[in-house]
């Protein structure tokens, strides 16, 4: 699979692109909703959505045979906790060496997800950082909280817009955030396109 990097990476000073930046709009919940919907690939049980990145849910992460056939090397579980969660932990992977992180989320639009969207992307670049690494990030479906923190990564690593972002996935895997987590997006595409301008800002008085 192609690397989306390169397309972030180089900068240009065409002042066509420069306008279009800074008409960076988010769209809304229902527009985002149209979009995720729309031309989606049928759901499956696991997908690599970005290099050496795959949503997965519950079954997958328990399969110890799959992840070793795989050759996953790293499990972010998006569903630690009491309710509709994923109780699996570092000790059911110590047989296959593989390194476990885990955090506590409800897959209910009122959760605030976006407390992880910032320590989870770092993470997730840490592991990225070795191209030997696999990591699996799941839930229990790999629809909602594996796939909301997948988006963010793509968003704040990559440099990504949160309608690019989704477009990445989508292709490759069928994912549906909840509307809050959804809206927690939009805040998180905003915040990120604002710093863009503030350090265009600070370029151009340089």
């Amino acid at each position: 699979m192609a690397s989306h990097k390169p397309r972030f990476g180089v900068k240009t000073e065409a002042p066509e692109e420069e306008e279009e930046e800074e008409e960076h709009e988010t769209p809304s919940n229902y527009e985002l909703e149209k979009l995720l919907t729309h031309g989606s690939v049928a759901y499956t049980r696991v997908n690599e959505v970005w290099p050496n990145v795959f949503i997965g849910d519950e079954e997958t992460a328990r399969n110890r045979y799959k992840l070793e056939r795989m050759g996953v090397t790293h499990v972010l579980n998006a569903a630690e906790g009491q309710r509709n969660s994923v109780c699996t932990g570092a000790s059911y992977y110590t047989d296959l060496s593989v390194e476990y992180f885990g955090i506590e989320a409800e897959d209910i639009p009122s959760f605030n997800l976006s407390q992880h969207f910032f320590p989870v992307a770092e993470y997730m670049q840490q592991v990225l950082s070795n191209p030997h690494n696999k990591l699996l990030v799941h839930c229990v479906m790999g629809r909602s909280r594996s796939a909301t923190l997948v988006l963010a990564y793509l968003m704040i690593q990559e440099k990504m817009t949160l309608v690019e972002a989704i477009n990445q996935v989508k292709q490759r895997r069928r994912i549906l955030p909840n509307w809050g987590f959804l809206k927690q997006l939009r805040e998180l595409d905003a915040f990120l396109q604002e710093q863009k301008r503030e350090n265009r800002g600070g370029q151009h008085r340089d």
